[in-house]
């Protein structure tokens, strides 16, 4: 297989497309710009309100155990991770980050679908406000394209 470039050779095609959202409530305000941005994309790129499932956990490390439970039904094409985690005084900020960045990771690995990570991890809510819009639209285009791409090796195993 060739390399595509940027911009090439991706299927941003969600029609046919059933994804899942776990958005935390911690920092809600900046959770529910993430969450409005990302569906409005998935609706611009064609998934049907009907295939696109959300639900709400209360922050940044319930994400993956939401995540898990949808995983584990079979149902999805794709996931979406949202949260929002500020810095503040202690360490409690690195816990979260890593935790929660681990969790997503391992699932997307172990299996085998994609999660599009758009738990977004800055130094002050000025810099949250900045990404939350292309954070949540970023997230849908991964999701897209990355059900897209596995669907497509799923397709190839198919027909061997």
């Amino acid at each position: 297989m060739q390399n595509a470039e940027k911009g090439q050779g991706q299927n941003m095609n969600g029609a046919e497309l059933k994804i899942g959202i776990v958005q935390a409530r911690f920092n809600e305000s900046i959770t529910n710009t993430l969450f409005a941005s990302c569906r409005d994309e998935l609706l611009k790129l064609g998934v049907k309100t009907e295939n696109i499932d959300h639900v709400t956990v209360p922050g940044a490390l319930e994400v993956p155990v939401a995540l898990q439970a949808m995983a584990e039904t079979d149902q999805y094409d794709a996931l979406v991770a949202l949260g929002c985690i500020i810095r503040g005084e202690t360490y409690h900020f690195e816990l979260v980050a890593n935790e929660s960045g681990a969790g997503v990771t391992r699932l997307a690995l172990d299996y085998h679908l994609p999660i599009a990570n758009a738990i977004i991890t800055t130094e002050n809510t000025e810099q949250a406000i900045a990404r939350q819009v292309e954070k949540g639209r970023d997230a849908a285009q991964v999701a897209v394209e990355m059900a897209n791409l596995l669907n497509t090796y799923d397709d190839y195993e198919d027909h061997e």
